[in-house]
This record gives C-alpha cells, structure tokens and sequence, in this order.
C-alpha cells in the first residue's frame, strides 16, 4: 500500500525544510511506501524551490500554481498528482505531527475509508493556540454539523489532519475552490464512507503566520452555503427574526 502525502503550501519554506525530513524518518521507520506532493501556491519566499531541493532526497514531487487559488483547490490538485492508494492531507506548518502519519493509514488498513486525526476526542487535545482561534474552530464545528449532515460522524469535522482511501475521494466534487475547510466537503460527498477518528496533540505553530483572515472565514460560511442553501437560509431568517424582536423590545 503506498502512501501520498499531500502537503499544500503557501510561505512555508522554513517549515518543510524541517517537515519533509521528519515525514521521511516517519515512513522509513513504519516501513511504509511514500511519496509526498507539495502543491505550491507560488510561494514568494521559495517555498516551491526548496521543495525541489528536498526532492532530491526525499520522494517529493512539486506541483506549482500561479498564485494563491485556495486550500481546498490545492488538497483536489494534490489528489489528481497523487499515485497512493491511501491520501494523507496535512499542513505544512508543523502543527500536524507526522509521528501521526503511520496511525492513521493503519486504520484504514483495518477498514477505515476516512480517518481524522482529532482534537476532541478522548485523549485529543490542544497545545499553544489561542483562545479566540479555539473558538473559531469550535464554532465552525457546530456550524458544519447544523447545516451538513454527513459531518456529523466526526467530533472534528474541521480538522485539516486525515487519511482516506485514494478511491474514495473519487467522489468527491470541489464546492469551494477558495475553501479552506476540505474535509467538511468530503465528508457531505461520501456519506455512505466508513469514517474514523483517532486523536491528536495540535500544537501551536513553529514558524511563518496563520492564514485565518476574514477571508478565510468568508468562504468558509460560503462553502456551507453551497453544500446546504435551503437549511443555510432557514437558519438566517430565523437568526434575523430573532435579532429583530430583540430589538423591538428595547
């Protein structure tokens, strides 16, 4: 069974210079055959060509975009260079431990379609971020599992850190090419799929600066939107109609 490990990046060089050899003594180590698929959004600090240099010892293959086009559109570019039969999405930035790599594929070996590497399950946690991006991540979470339903198989619904069968993304068709929440469209698209979690330490990042922005959150309230319209709608009349009383009873 080999493994494609997609790393989308974006001002990450400092980082895969660390990463992609620590990936490497991972596999190596759990004896398992890799190939890592850095999808670089023309990277300013030269994050695409350090990639290429690691690829010289590292099965590294590079995939360059012409500037910044998304998470999610990178994940579904990475998906399409990918050989593997198993998946595994994570950041670049070294939040996601690659110790977890090896835990995630064995579930999937054991039948699993889907596994996410979670902070809220039992034994899961979180290290070094914020309160306020703990918040954020939470409230997405609720958000996801009102409006789509087939995130509601998973505590976090919103973790950027998971494995899958190579076939059963397939069916997954990209919403949100801007999005940066990837597994919460996979998960709307592969109902009938057998998802696992398996928990993880999340842990603040090494180095370079979050991508959060209003952006981010933007499209992130516009992927839902797309994924479910009509519950969307029905949950903003009722939030207005709510406010409006409210205010008509000051």
């Amino acid at each position: 069974m080999k493994v494609s490990i997609i790393l989308p990046t974006f001002n990450e060089r400092e980082n895969i210079r660390v990463l992609i050899p620590s990936i490497g003594e991972v596999m190596r180590k759990a004896g398992l055959e890799y190939e890592i698929v850095v999808v670089d959004d023309n990277s300013p600090d030269g994050t695409a060509e350090e990639a290429v240099k690691l690829s010289n010892i590292y099965p590294v293959r590079v995939v360059r975009r012409p500037g910044k086009m998304g998470l999610s559109s990178a994940v579904y570019e990475g998906v399409k260079h990918s050989t593997g039969d198993v998946i595994v999405v994570m950041d670049a930035d070294l939040q996601h431990p690659p110790e977890y790599i090896p835990v995630l594929v064995k579930r999937i070996q054991e039948g699993c379609d889907i596994t996410v590497a979670s902070r809220y399950v039992k034994g899961g946690r979180v290290e070094g971020f914020p309160v306020i991006r703990q918040l954020v991540s939470k409230a997405s979470i609720f958000l996801a599992h009102m409006l789509v339903r087939g995130s509601r198989r998973v505590r976090d619904a919103v973790s950027g850190f998971f494995a899958a069968r190579k076939s059963i993304l397939q069916y997954w068709r990209l919403v949100e090419p801007r999005g940066y929440k990837v597994l919460v469209e996979i998960l709307a698209e592969v109902e009938d799929a057998r998802v696992c979690e398996e928990p993880f330490t999340f842990k603040g990042r090494a180095s370079g600066s979050s991508k959060l922005s209003s952006r981010v959150i933007l499209s992130y309230v516009r992927m839902l939107y797309k994924l479910n319209a009509r519950l969307f709608l029905l949950y903003l009349t009722v939030v207005l109609l709510a406010l409006l009383l409210l205010l008509l009873a000051l």
